[in-house]
């Protein structure tokens, strides 16, 4: 996430059968994984691309 600062989002995982659901509680974005730690990891990627398509909407506001 080069370029954003960085900031303190709380998360809950939770165990759905053999996979670990990571969520954040501020911001509507989840991921999964077969493992807490990579659920997390995947939590941490879904919100870097988040917040990459969220900077590009507001650098280009008119593009969809």
């Amino acid at each position: 996430m080069s370029g954003i600062p960085f900031a303190k989002l709380s998360v809950s995982v939770e165990q759905d059968g053999d996979m670990y659901v990571a969520r954040s509680l501020e911001i509507d974005v989840a991921s999964q994984g077969k493992s807490l730690e990579e659920a997390i990891e995947n939590l941490k990627e879904a919100l870097e691309l988040h917040f990459d398509e969220e900077k590009l909407h507001l650098e280009n506001p008119h593009t969809v």
